[in-house]
Formats: structure tokens, sequence, C-alpha cells
């Protein structure tokens, strides 16, 4: 009898064991879907805020096809090649393309495998894969030099901005709204998972700043809710010289607009300085 009961007190503790392991697999299995929110809808385009572009298919180095648009600035002091965000599309960024049109520069934003009209499914090495081509485009077709290129990530995008500053020789990097990688994001969020064991993604921004010697520009906000603002200063007090920080304000998504002024002149700053 008291072996019955011993074992009677052990079964909710094998429940809650069995249903951790249960999350653990959900965990790992569904990374994914947690970080990538595709949209396939292109619902704007450039000519809906009244700027010229033209529609990009790109080549990634392993075939896949991915979508861009490239957007010309008439006198260009340099070329934007924009790494967006984990949500939406392309059609997502037009307020950011027009800033950057204002800034005199010419942009070419593209869309990560399995977003927009880009061919594929996202994965970390893809999404680099995708910037790359991005790259290829401006220096082959585009005869951009490379010094020329400011390459320009936010949140997910700014990983990937610095990954293609780690594997080609760009003129800036400017780094808006990232996170030192998804490790460290994933444990705040989830303090309950073991997620440095478990993360199949890195995107490891803070790994890589202190080895790349061009210009960066690291942007953050205070008041990010998604991104905590210690990501961004962390970021910055890593980087190798030459290096600034921008403190903007507002929300995660829309904070490049509220801060109207303050975020685009400190843009043009640094811009002036290395252009």
């Amino acid at each position: 009898m008291k072996t019955w009961g011993k074992r009677m007190l052990l079964y909710p503790f094998f429940i809650l064991v069995g249903l951790y392991l249960v999350l653990l697999g959900y965990a790992w299995l569904s990374q994914g879907n947690m970080l990538y929110f595709p949209s396939r809808e292109i619902t704007l385009t450039p000519a809906d805020i009244g700027l010229a572009y033209e529609d990009i298919s790109l080549t990634a180095s392993d075939g896949m096809k991915i979508a861009a648009w490239y957007i010309p600035a008439a006198t260009a002091r340099g070329v934007v090649l924009f790494s967006h965000g984990n949500a939406g599309n392309i059609s997502d960024r037009l307020d950011s393309i027009r800033i950057f049109h204002s800034l005199n520069l010419g942009v070419l934003i593209y869309d990560y495998r399995g977003y927009g009209r880009s061919q594929g499914a996202p994965t970390e090495e893809g999404t680099y894969r995708d910037a790359l081509a991005g790259w290829d485009y401006l220096v082959s077709v585009r005869g951009i030099l490379p010094e020329k290129i400011i390459l320009f990530g936010r949140s997910l995008g700014s990983a990937v901005a610095a990954e293609v500053a780690l594997r080609r020789k760009a003129g800036a990097l400017i780094i808006e709204s990232g996170f030192t990688s998804v490790p460290d994001l994933g444990s705040r969020l989830y303090p309950f998972l073991p997620i440095r064991l478990l993360a199949r993604y890195q995107y490891a921004t803070i790994d890589k700043v202190g080895r790349i010697t061009i210009p960066k520009l690291i942007i953050h906000s205070q008041q990010d809710e998604i991104i905590p603002f210690e990501h961004g200063r962390a970021v910055f007090e890593k980087a190798a010289e030459p290096r600034e920080f921008l403190q903007i304000r507002g929300g995660h998504n829309e904070g490049f607009l509220v801060s109207g002024s303050l975020y685009i002149t400190g843009m043009d700053r640094f811009l002036s300085r290395h252009f």
C-alpha cells in the first residue's frame, strides 16, 4: 500500500514532466513559425507614392528566385540595400523607401524567400543568400561601386545586413531596432524554456559587429516594445569603430515615423560624414 501511495503521488510529477517535454518538442519544431511571418500579397508599390521603380527578379546562389524593387534617385549619393523585418513583405515598407529617396539615396529592397513573390521558404542561411543576391545585382548589373552601397537592416533584417557586411565590403552599415541574437531575445521572452539549447536560428548580430570595420549607425528607441533598448545599446557597445548611436522614440514598428526629423536628420548627418 505504501508503494502504491508513493506512485500515486509521483503521477502528477510525471504528467508535468511529460507535458514539459511535449512543450520542448513543439518549441523545437515550430521555431520557424515563431520567427518568420511572411505575407504573399503585394498591396502597394512605389508608384503609389509617386516614385518610379523597376520590378526585379534576383537569383540567389542556390537558384532561388527573389523578388525585388529598384528605386533610383536622380542624384544618388549612394544606394541602400534594404533588408526588412520578419513580417509582411516589401509592400509594407513604402514609408522607409520615401525617406531614403528624400535623402537622395537609391534603394534596392527585396523579399526574403517565402515572402511576397519570392520563391521558397525562409531559413537563416537562405535570408543571407537573398541579401547577397541583391548585393551582386547592384555591383554586377547596376555597376554600383561597393563603397557607395549602404547596408540597411531593420529588426530581423539588421542581422541579415550585418552578415552581408561581414562577407562584402560596403560603404556603411545601418542597424535599426536590432537584437543581439535570437537566443538572447528568446531567453527573455520564454524564460521557462532552455532556448539556448533549443535554438536552431542564431542571427547573432552581437557576434558580428566587432569584426565589421566600415562605418556603423545603430538606431534604437527606448520605447521599443518588441526589441528592448538594451539590445541596441549592447550591439553598439560591441561594435568596432567607427560607430554612432541614434536614439529615437516610439514603438518598434513606427518609431522611425514617430521620430520624424530626429530620425531623418540623424541619418542624414551620418551619411554626410561618410559619403
